[in-house]
């Protein structure tokens, strides 16, 4: 087979394995199985990943196979290997151009090439590495972005192997490329920092990025790259520039706001930067020590003193304490018991340690990590008991970063105390004084996932510390239930699941307000997590739900509400539709909430996301909220009302999950839609679910809906169309072809200013293949289903173009039978195919000019659409939908929605479902026929290639 057909067979099967239909994405997979062994079938994907006109997904599956083959059939040594020639031309293809838009396929295609290289570098790749070099001092951005990607995945490939040889190997590269890498890192990083104080962005981010990816590169050099790194002037160098580097960084991020798009990305940075300093300290300990002293005064210095006020973050202080720790847990920094013994190096780090680590320090870091790391101090026992709803809210909301450090805390605790005793003393027994002990204990348990059976942990003891009633127990009971909801996800059998939810039950009966709140926003989990089972949780729906109601009247703090609205739409997303015969309460308490919730945006944001569930498990029934509902909807989408700037987002959510589940149109239904020209002139990032909202109604009442707005719609699209990506172009369009599936005469009547555009796309040959591929499903529906709408079309562009009729008509197929590529979906396809024979019969010489690329068209369609039916081993039309059936659900899956049914009504009557092709083909055939006669047919059909026809023949076999 020739590359260019073996492309498109290629192409046809992966286009198939994205599919969301097995009966199409199972034969295409086992397709590619088989071809995963021939030659040639790496270069075919090489080529189709590197069309970046082709669709996306189509392209991450290719390079999804490149990659599984490389780990399969690269080595001589493997079954069915590689030529060395095919692999040959495969490592020039992959390294020609590094100019891959799309960021994720950019990212595979760099693995992918750091595959290769794992094996073949850099004897049978010597250009690999001189290329990345000169790719990354390039001045096309995007290019220098995508070799320094490759260059990063590729050092940290070869940092990996273990081998002395190949170690030799990746240390000799290193000392070859670690002047270029620390020049790069250190141009890209005073770029970054010179952009961000003059508050250029969008540069700003580009060099952040870059920084970002050289600082990688540098990393896996430093560490992995030399021997005797401290012999190495330019290594220390740079260690000792990360120094300074972290402290220009930390200022940076006081400058750099939460909302700023950098602000990621430099955290990320300063956490590579201690990165550095962990993993050399780790594997390079007596280099290290020259960089002792800084590193503690540096890390010390940040998180246990006021230096770090206002700087530091989570994941940063983290780090410093596993710096701190490490270097005091070291062994190589312990002299032996027998002095003489000790290394020189032991002892020059012991007194630079012992220097450090003064009466003075060691008090204040003991103090600060009590006092500041720890739980609960006096003050909040008594805050809990004087506000318990406040207290929990403060615990579980704005201060929770505390629990996440605690591990960390915990563990430099112990190493400083084991190793500093007699100084620390005192202050543990301070601690055991303020119950702050019997916390690290718990945190401690936690840090054991692996070495504890937590499920006879929870029947033999948890469970009666949880029974136990008595007042002075309940920070006990507390922190059992924190130990529980921290343990559900990881390590807790599924059937021990009923007795959890029988405690749930039992505690949330406790008078103790804050014990019931812990309880629900710990243990939520067992209804948030994948192990979940509804049949398990069902006898206990009614009783929870219904405390958890009463939970959400009782507490009075928004943020609380939020968070139980937040476990009352996690129980009703996971039941769906069982939640129906308990919601009754609910829905009669939110529209109060809502009315009171008025000065708090973002508990109505939690109110509109419960109001999204509860519609989904309420289905047609949603329709009894509309008089709640709708004005909620009304009032989140009017970009008119400043609440919007909050509500926006929710609001469209659940406008669009009420439409979907709406038995009927209602008048009110139909009037929110005036909210719609507004916001799509905003064109934000909302603008999909807005397409889906308008798609929604069209499904619900195409006419009453466009007879009512389609004119205003039409007039947006087109403004729209004028200012939008090629994504969004076909998102607009895809709204116009769906309005002609369900309503062919009245949608192209009403989008009918927005069709010549679409006609001329298809004359003018679109580049853009998935915008060509719309404008085609477009025209094929009004081809094939409203053919006067298409006659009056072609006359009034004919006098546009200034051509014939005819003419117009033949480049129109023309271009149709060229472009038909472009359409993957087949649907679409067998669409085309459809609408093109509706030209049959025909004695107009221009059909009959074009009849072979008509028939060609026909036969590529029947090869898409027609499967062999395992009862009568016959060859069927796939796509034929025959009746309406209510699907064997089982637990886990959601009930059809109305629009699914509305859908599943409408496929019914559309041609693509409901005539056959084979049929279609066989029909038009035999018409043309008796239009021209035998003879005069024979001669149209001898215009068809021989091999075509064969196989038009095996099609209409039998009918």
């Amino acid at each position: 087979m020739d590359m260019e057909s073996a492309s498109s067979v290629v192409l046809q099967a992966l286009t198939q394995a994205t599919s969301q239909d097995t009966a199409l994405l199972k034969p295409a997979e086992e397709q590619l199985r088989q071809w995963e062994t021939q030659p040639g079938f790496y270069s075919v994907l090489l080529n189709i990943f590197n069309n970046h006109m082709l669709d996306v997904n189509v392209r991450w599956l290719a390079v999804l196979y490149f990659k599984n083959g490389i780990d399969r059939y690269w080595r001589r040594v493997a079954p069915n290997a590689l030529s060395e020639e095919e692999k040959t031309s495969l490592r020039a293809g992959l390294i020609t151009n590094f100019n891959e838009p799309v960021n994720q396929i950019a990212t595979q295609i760099a693995v992918l090439i750091a595959k290769v290289a794992r094996l073949d570098c850099p004897r049978q790749w010597p250009e690999l590495i001189p290329i990345l070099l000169e790719s990354v001092k390039g001045q096309d951005g995007l290019q220098q972005h995508r070799a320094l990607l490759t260059f990063y995945h590729v050092t940290k490939t070869l940092a990996s192997k273990r081998l002395a040889q190949d170690k030799r190997l990746f240390q000799d590269l290193a000392s070859g490329i670690y002047s270029f890498a620390c020049s790069l890192w250190s141009h890209h990083t005073d770029c970054f920092l010179q952009q961000v104080q003059a508050v250029d962005q969008t540069h700003a981010l580009s060099s952040l990025e870059r920084t970002l990816l050289s600082l990688k590169v540098l990393r896996k050099l430093t560490v992995h790259g030399f021997q005797e790194p401290q012999q190495n002037m330019e290594v220390m160098g740079f260690l000792n520039a990360v120094f300074e580097r972290l402290k220009q960084f930390l200022e940076c991020s006081r400058q750099v706001g939460p909302e700023n798009p950098c602000r990621e990305k430099l955290e990320k940075t300063i956490i590579l930067y201690t990165k550095v300093l962990l993993d050399f300290l780790e594997v390079h300990p007596c280099a290290f020590i020259p960089l002792i002293q800084r590193s503690l005064e540096f890390a010390v210095g940040y998180v246990f003193t006021p230096a770090g006020e206002g700087l530091v973050f989570e994941r940063f202080t983290v780090q410093c304490m596993n710096l701190i720790k490490t270097i005091v847990k070291n062994e190589a920094y312990k002299p032996c018991k027998n002095i003489e013994d000790s290394k020189p190096e032991s002892l020059e780090a012991h007194k630079i340690k012992t220097a450090f680590f003064t009466h003075p320090t060691l008090t204040e870091i003991g103090r600060r990590l009590v006092s500041h790391y720890f739980l609960l101090t006096e003050e909040e026992l008594a805050m809990w008991e004087e506000d318990p709803e406040g207290f929990a809210v403060e615990e579980t909301g704005g201060d929770s970063w505390k629990y996440s450090l605690r591990p960390c805390t915990e563990v430099l605790f112990l190493d400083i105390f084991h190793n500093y005793s007699q100084t620390l003393t005192p202050v543990l027994l301070e601690m055991v004084l303020n119950l702050q002990v019997y916390n690290a204990v718990g945190l401690a348990a936690y840090e054991l996932f692996d070495n504890i059976d937590f499920d006879q942990w929870f029947n033999n003891q948890l469970l009666g510390e949880l029974q136990v009633s008595h007042h002075r127990y309940k920070l006990i009971r507390r922190r059992v239930i924190w130990l529980i909801g921290q343990w559900i996800s990881v390590k807790f059998k599924s059937e021990l699941r009923p007795l959890l939810y029988e405690v749930i039950l039992n505690l949330m009966q406790d008078p103790d307000l804050v014990t019931c709140q812990f309880l629900f926003l710990n243990v939520s989990s067992p209804v948030d997590d994948f192990e979940f089972r509804t049949e398990q949780f069902l006898p206990y729906l009614e009783s929870i739900f219904s405390l958890l109601f009463q939970l959400l009247q009782q507490v009075t703090e928004c943020d609380t509400k939020m968070q139980v609205l937040h476990v009352i739409s996690c129980v009703i997303e996971r039941v769906n539709i069982q939640i129906r015969p308990y919601v009754g309460c609910l829905v009669q308490y939110l529209p109060l909430l809502w009315k009171q919730s008025e000065e708090h945006n973002m508990l109505r944001c939690a109110i509109l996301t419960t109001l999204v569930h509860l519609v989904q498990g309420l289905g047609a029934e949603s329709k009894n909220l509309y008089l709640f509902l709708l004005p909620v909807i009304q009032l989140s989408t009017d970009v008119s009302q400043p609440p919007h700037v909050y509500l926006l987002e929710d609001g469209l959510e659940l406008w669009l999950v009420t439409l979907e589940n709406s038995p009927a149109i209602t008048p009110e239904l139909l009037r929110i839609f005036q909210n719609m020209s507004a916001l799509l002139e905003m064109s934000s990032e909302n603008l999909r679910t807005c397409f889906q909202i308008v798609n929604a109604y069209i499904y619900l009442s195409a006419t009453d809906f466009l007879q009512n707005y389609a004119e205003g719609l039409c007039r947006s699209f087109c403004n729209l169309l004028k200012d939008i990506t090629n994504e969004g172009q076909v998102q607009v369009l895809k709204v116009v072809e769906v309005a002609l599936k369900v309503s062919p005469v009245l949608g192209a009547h009403m989008f009918q200013p927005l069709l010549p555009s679409v006609f001329r796309g298809i004359v003018d040959g679109e580049r853009y293949p998935v915008v060509m591929s719309t404008y085609l499903g477009i025209m094929g529906r009004v081809l094939l289903q409203n053919a006067s709408f298409f006659s009056s079309l072609l006359t009034q562009m004919a006098s546009e173009y200034n051509q014939e009729i005819g003419q117009l008509l033949g480049g129109v197929i023309e271009m149709w039978v060229d472009r038909m590529d472009n359409i993957t979906q087949p649907e679409r396809r067998k669409l085309s195919s459809l609408a093109l024979l509706s030209l049959l019969p025909s004695d107009n010489s221009v059909v009959q000019e074009k009849f072979c690329g008509i028939i060609n068209i026909c036969v590529e369609a029947l090869h898409d659409v027609m499967t062999e039916d395992s009862d009568t081993g016959t060859l069927k039309d796939c796509m034929l939908m025959s009746h309406f059936e209510e699907p064997k659900l089982t637990d886990d899956e959601e009930p059809p929605t109305e629009q699914d049914k509305r859908k599943k009504l409408l496929a019914l009557e559309d041609p693509v479902h409901s005539v056959s092709l084979q049929q279609y083909v066989y029909e038009k055939l035999k018409a043309q026929q008796a239009l021209m006669g035998d003879q005069g047919f024979g001669a149209l059909m001898e215009t068809v290639d021989t091999e075509i026809v064969r196989q038009l023949q095996e099609f209409l076999q039998g009918l």
